[in-house]
């Protein structure tokens, strides 16, 4: 894939448009980003986002749910959603002569929806079974209690999918008035890549979006960290394995800690050659997965270790990470440990840019979060720039002094 070149604009009394041209490009990818989710539910039934991010596909003012699917799969495109805690994205790909069908479709299903009531049945059925079936996944399910561990009663703490109980009281009203309040924000981001120009994706996407009716951001209940209560969160039930995870509070997306803290998190449990991959399942065969991640907000992130173990070896299985937490909150990288997570911090994120998908995130997620599109070259400088040292004291920040939240799925 070719090196793309990004632009922005925002459009007058609109939405942002962010476009990443390859020249050589034979496909194409449209993508609109909600800065809302889970996290925008206070005082509203859990799950409402999401509830909207699937109802937007059962039919518009102007086409049906079936011709939706058809118009998008007879370009030879595809269509696909998702919700996280703070954003919604709505995705369409397809080979780059079909990008009008695309814009057509996608931009209709997100200002055109109509939610039929029949439908929001329907689809509160099947989103009561999606939660059952990820309840009854522990290795999926344990996601959502060490969630609950960590942000006890705010938003950030809810299933992003709700619960039964929750999507239950979501009404059409409710549904119509979160599109309202949030898709019409300034700060939807419109983001496409393909073998376009931003005049091109300009002329292709204004005739298509509401010429009238967007308006300022909403903002969503702030998280206060200095009143958080960790938790300790349990699901008993009868399992041959232990799901276990833990997870600490960390500064958002904005600190400039944010390099220093993702290198030290494919250090400690992200890859094959990882501390807590190498040391509980080849050294000890404690586990088959293993795994560190980190998450970032706006003003607030989280930093998360989980586990699938037997039972018997939870004792052992935390006092190895708890070492290997020590060692690095005392000692920093090992000889070589940094080299190698910044080489596969950046190899894997040039191997991402061999989709237009990924060049439109890139665009797409950096404009919502930052205001701007950074620059690969310029990101992956600043990786390289991180120094031992720089990895030692956010871990220190993180770890000493904060007992993590922690959540199990299984027997005690």
């Amino acid at each position: 894939m070719s090196k793309a070149n990004y632009e922005w604009l925002q459009i007058p009394n609109g939405p942002r448009l962010a476009v990443a041209t390859l020249e050589d490009s034979e496909c194409a990818t449209l993508s609109i980003y909600i800065p809302a989710g889970s996290r925008d539910e206070a005082d509203l039934p859990a799950g409402l986002a999401h509830f909207v991010e699937h109802m937007v596909f059962k039919g518009t003012a102007n086409r049906t749910a079936r011709e939706l699917s058809f118009e998008i799969e007879n370009a030879g495109g595809q269509l696909n959603a998702c919700t996280s805690e703070d954003q919604t994205v709505y995705e369409a790909r397809s080979e780059a002569d079909m990008f009008p069908v695309l814009a057509e479709v996608l931009c209709d299903m997100v200002w055109c929806a109509t939610f039929p009531g029949s439908e929001i049945e329907l689809e509160r059925e099947v989103i009561g079974e999606e939660i059952t079936m990820y309840k009854e996944s522990p290795a999926d399910h344990i996601g959502d209690l060490i969630s609950k561990a960590l942000w006890d009663e705010h938003p950030l703490g809810n299933a992003i999918s709700g619960s039964v109980e929750s999507i239950e009281k979501i009404t059409r009203e409710h549904l119509l008035e979160f599109r309202n309040n949030h898709h019409f924000r300034q700060d939807v981001v419109i983001a496409a890549a393909g073998p376009f120009t931003m005049d091109d994706v300009e002329m292709m996407i204004l005739p298509r979006i509401p010429a009238t009716g967007f308006h300022a951001a909403a903002q969503a209940v702030p998280f206060d960290r200095t009143r958080a209560v960790l938790r300790t969160v349990t699901d008993e039930r009868e399992t041959d394995q232990l799901q276990l995870a833990l997870a600490w509070h960390t500064p958002g997306r904005h600190s400039e800690s944010r390099h220093a803290l993702r290198l030290l998190s494919m250090m400690l449990g992200e890859t094959a050659s990882s501390r807590l991959f190498l040391e509980l399942r080849e050294e000890r065969g404690l586990c088959y997965q293993i795994s560190s991640d980190v998450t970032f907000f706006h003003e607030t992130g989280a930093f998360e270790v989980s586990a699938g173990l037997d039972p018997e070896s939870r004792a052992e299985a935390l006092a190895c990470i708890h070492r290997e937490i020590h060692d690095l909150v005392t000692n920093g990288p090992r000889p070589g440990e940094l080299d190698r997570a910044k080489r596969l911090t950046i190899a894997q994120s040039k191997l991402a840019f061999e989709s237009t998908g990924s060049h439109a995130a890139w665009a797409g997620e950096g404009l919502l979060d930052f205001g701007h599109i950074p620059s690969p070259t310029d990101w992956r400088a600043t990786v390289m720039a991180v120094t031992d040292a720089d990895v030692q004291a956010i871990a220190r920040g993180i770890f000493l002094n904060q007992k993590p939240a922690i959540a199990e799925i299984g027997v005690h």
